[in-house]
C-alpha cells in the first residue's frame, strides 16, 4: 500500500512528487515534508507518512521537525545579520567580546574562523556529565577553556556540535541575546517562518518524533584511545547523547539551545528563508539581509582536507559550500546546509530556488540517497 502523499504540486515539476513518493516505497521514509520555490513561487509542497516510528501518528502539513545541522545555516544568517546591524564583525576577535577565550593560542581568532570551522575546538577533551549539552554555561566554559585540537586558524575540521555553542557565545555577548531569540527576532517573526531553537513546550506535541539507528550510546570513554581517536569519539559523544543518540524526542533536548544541533522547523519555512537567500536577502518588500552582506557570508572560507571528517569540505561563513562529490544541485553559486539523516536546506541563486527538506528516519549522513533524489529531480525538470 503507498503512503498517500498531501498537499501541491506544479505539474512542471511532477518529477519530484514521484521521488518524493518513491521515497517512501524503496527508502524506508517514515514521514517527511519537502518544500520548494522557483522565482519566488511555490511548486511543491509536499507532506506524508508519519510523525513518529510506531506509524500511529499522522504527519501533519505544519509538522516541526528537528533539522539538526540546518540550524548551522540558520545560525549563520543569524551571524550575518549581526553584522549587518553593527553588534560584531566578521573580523571581530572572540576573545575581544569574550576575554575567558583568550587562552592556549586563541586569542587572535575571528568570528570568520568560528563560522569556517577553523577554531580547532570539535570537542572537549574532558569528560562531560550526560547531558551536559543541555548546559550552556558548562558547554561554553568547557569550549573556552579548552586547548585547540589542531593549530587554530589555519586548518578547518567540521565542528559538529561546537560550532553552535562557539558562534552562539560570540553573538551572544556581542548582543545580549541568545542565538534561539535573535533567530526569534530576525527571523522567524519577520518572514512569518516557523524556526525555533529552544522551541516552547507547547509545541511540542507538533514535533515529530525520530527513529533513530540502533548505534551504541556511550555513556563511558572507552580506554586507550590515541590523540586521534579521542578527538573522534568525543566529537560525537561528549557528552553522551550530544548528537542525539537516545535523547533527541525528549523534552529537554527540545527546550535546549544547541544551535548545531537541535533547531526545530518545518520544510516550508527552511524553503522561506532560502527563498530570501536565493534573491540576495530581500523579497517581496522585506530586507532580511543587505546584498553586500550576504554576498560575504556565502563566499569562502575554508576548502580542503577535512580534519574531522577526514574527506574534502568545503565552507562560508557557516553555510555549507557544493563540492563535486557532494553538492546542493549543479550550480556553483548555491549555498545551504545539509542536516544528520537527510534534511537539507539551500538556496540557488542562478535560478531563484529556494528548498527545505525535512524528515524523521535516519539515514547515511554523507550521501543521503532521498535528498538526493528530490534535488535531482528538481533539477531535471529546471532544464
Amino acid at each position: 500500500m503507498q503512503t498517500p502523499i498531501h498537499g501541491t504540486c506544479d505539474a512542471a515539476f511532477h518529477a519530484v512528487r514521484e521521488a518524493f513518493q518513491n521515497n517512501f516505497i524503496e527508502h524506508g521514509e517514515i514521514g517527511a515534508s519537502v518544500c520548494v520555490t522557483v522565482n519566488g513561487v511555490t511548486v511543491v509542497d509536499l507532506w506524508g507518512g508519519f510523525s513518529n516510528p510506531q506509524k500511529s501518528a499522522i504527519w501533519q502539513e505544519d509538522q516541526l521537525v528537528n533539522a539538526f545541522s540546518i540550524g548551522k545555516g540558520v545560525t549563520a544568517v543569524v551571524a550575518a545579520q549581526c553584522v549587518a546591524n553593527g553588534y560584531i564583525t566578521y573580523d571581530t576577535r572572540v576573545a575581544s567580546v569574550w576575554p575567558e577565550f583568550a587562552v592556549h593560542g586563541k586569542e587572535e581568532l575571528t568570528l570568520r574562523d568560528l563560522l569556517g570551522h577553523r577554531a580547532g575546538l570539535p570537542a572537549v577533551r574532558k569528560r562531560l556529565a550526560p547531558n551536559a549539552m543541555f548546559d550552556w554555561k558548562q558547554m561554553t566554559n568547557a569550549l573556552a577553556s579548552e586547548q585547540p585540537w589542531w593549530t587554530p586558524g589555519i586548518e578547518h575540521g567540521y565542528h559538529v556540535n561546537t560550532y553552535g555553542f562557539l558562534v552562539g557565545e560570540m553573538l551572544r555577548r556581542a548582543t545580549g541575546k541568545s542565538v534561539g531569540r535573535l533567530i526569534s527576532e530576525f527571523i522567524a517573526e519577520p518572514l512569518g517562518a516557523e524556526i525555533y531553537l529552544g522551541t516552547p513546550i507547547d509545541l511540542h506535541s507538533r514535533i515529530a518524533d525520530y527513529e533513530w539507528p540502533n548505534d551504541p550510546f556511550p555513556e563511558n570513554e572507552p580506554t586507550g584511545l590515541d590523540e586521534e581517536q579521542l578527538l573522534q569519539f568525543n566529537t560525537y559523544y561528549n557528552p553522551s547523547g550530544l548528537s542525539g543518540a537516545g535523547v533527541v524526542n525528549s523534552a529537554p533536548w527540545r527546550q535546549a539551545e544547541m544551535p548545531s544541533t537541535n533547531v526545530h522547523a518545518s520544510a516550508r519555512a527552511i524553503s522561506t528563508l532560502y527563498t530570501f537567500l536565493a534573491y540576495g536577502g530581500s523579497h517581496d518588500g522585506i530586507e532580511l539581509l543587505p546584498r553586500e552582506v550576504l554576498d560575504i557570508a556565502s563566499s569562502e572560507v575554508s576548502h580542503g582536507d577535512d580534519r574531522v571528517l577526514h574527506r574534502m569540505s568545503r565552507f562560508a561563513h557557516g553555510f555549507q559550500l557544493p563540492i563535486p562529490e557532494r553538492g546542493f544541485g549543479p550550480n556553483a553559486e548555491s549555498f545551504g546546509h545539509f542536516g544528520a539523516g537527510g534534511s537539507v536546506g539551500f538556496c540557488d541563486p542562478k535560478v531563484k530556488v529556494g528548498f527545505g527538506y525535512v524528515m524523521n528516519q535516519m539515514g547515511p549522513r554523507w550521501q543521503n540517497p532521498r535528498n538526493r533524489a528530490l534535488i535531482d529531480s528538481l533539477y531535471s525538470c529546471l532544464q
